[in-house]
């Protein structure tokens, strides 16, 4: 697989998804019911009646009866603060839904790559382990001759053990991989793949105030603290005006047929006592949380300015690293690497010589992938912070190392 099918295939099946998207729905089906009315309230009586004159004769026995139907009706704007309120939590729900897969995005990349540079690695360690192994079994056939032949043999045999085990851990640090992004993609532990050869392209990096001035618009955070402060502005709003009462109107139908029919139609009104309410304690609570929200938001303001100088500070130095590899570095020093091994069994060149070529080559290959690993974690870091409209990093396919 390539890096970007990699990354498209896990945000599309990434099952804690679910849970964000599940969020925007919660926030739209409350959304609808904080623009509905309260359920009208229905409410009857009925019993048997008697009537009587002033001597306490009965006069007539009947049934008496009543039935209304009350609506309440809160008081003007809160229901469009109500509606305001859940509006924000929608736009909550849909910035973490957004920023998850950026986050998710930029996991998988930064994972995706170094699957592909642990993969490079252990290709070289197993490369360099395998050549040592076959010259060391040439060696303990001979018969060294005095101290040196021996003492090289020994050299020989423990850089081979020391790049069997580092084809050992890498082929751990591959395992470990390939977990992570299975669970990443929601699938079994038992799937493998591997990732195709990458060529990353790195641009220039931005300007600072350019950065930071893009964080300050399209920086997840920011945007969540924005609207969570935003939204407590309306909760204060709505426990000022939660000072004044509901009042419940309707029509209530009355009637007796006792002595004779009696019937009274008629509209009820209902509020409670007294009809003002400081509501003093929930004032301040609201307005102490609308405190809190403004502090969050100058805060993650000076956290995301930092992070952002930060990244942007490292990415410019792992490209100024970068800029002073050679494209063929490694390249030269696989040759080199192989030329040494065919000259040292000719006896053309010493065992040091051919040993520190040996190890500056898996170090080589090392540095370079992990250099560009870091510059990548960089960029994919920035792009996060800022939002950038263009990507830092794009990776091509490559041919494959022969």
């Amino acid at each position: 697989m390539t890096i970007e099918d990699l990354v498209h295939s896990t945000v599309a099946q990434n099952p804690e998804i679910r849970f964000y998207e599940a969020e925007v729905v919660a926030a739209r089906a409350e959304r609808q019911s904080a623009g509905l009315l309260s359920n009208p309230v229905v409410s009857s009586e009925v019993g048997p009646m008697r009537t009587r004159d002033r001597d306490g004769n009965l006069t007539g026995e009947g049934v008496a009866w009543s039935v209304s139907v009350m609506q309440a009706f809160d008081w003007p704007g809160r229901m469009g603060l109500r509606k305001a309120i859940a509006n924000r939590d929608i736009a909550l729900a849909e910035l973490g839904l957004a920023r998850f897969r950026a986050a998710l995005a930029a996991r998988v990349r930064t994972l995706s790559y170094g699957l592909f540079a642990a993969q490079e690695k252990a290709t070289a360690a197993a490369e360099v382990a395998g050549r040592l192994r076959a010259l060391k079994e040439v060696l303990v056939q001979r018969d060294p001759a005095g101290i040196t032949p021996l003492l090289e043999t020994r050299v020989i045999e423990a850089t081979e053990l020391s790049a069997q085990r580092q084809a050992s851990e890498l082929a751990l640090a591959l395992e470990s991989g390939l977990l992570e992004l299975n669970a990443l993609r929601g699938l079994t532990n038992t799937g493998s793949f591997s990732i195709l050869p990458a060529q990353l392209e790195f641009k220039p990096v931005e300007d600072r105030a350019r950065l930071i001035a893009l964080a300050r618009t399209n920086n997840f955070e920011l945007r969540l603290r924005a609207v969570e402060l935003e939204q407590q502005g309306f909760r204060v709003d709505l426990a000022r005006n939660e000072r004044w009462p509901s009042i419940s109107i309707g029509p209530s139908i009355w009637q007796q047929n006792a002595a004779d029919d009696q019937r009274s139609v008629g509209v009820g009104v209902s509020f409670p006592l007294p009809l003002w309410n400081r509501n003093s304690a929930s004032i301040q609570s609201a307005k102490a949380r609308q405190l809190q929200a403004e502090t969050l938001l100058a805060v993650a303001q000076r956290d995301t300015e930092r992070q952002v100088a930060q990244a942007a500070a490292t990415y410019a130095a792992k490209l100024q690293e970068m800029g002073r590899w050679r494209p063929e570095a490694v390249t030269h020093f696989r040759e080199a690497a192989e030329l040494a091994d065919r000259h040292y069994r000719l006896g053309a060149v010493p065992a040091a010589t051919y040993v520190e070529l040996q190890r500056q080559y898996l170090e080589a290959v090392r540095g370079l992938l992990d250099t560009k690993r870091e510059a990548l974690e960089a960029a994919q870091q920035l792009e996060y912070l800022t939002g950038l409209p263009e990507p830092l990093v794009t990776a091509q396919t490559a041919a494959p190392n022969p």
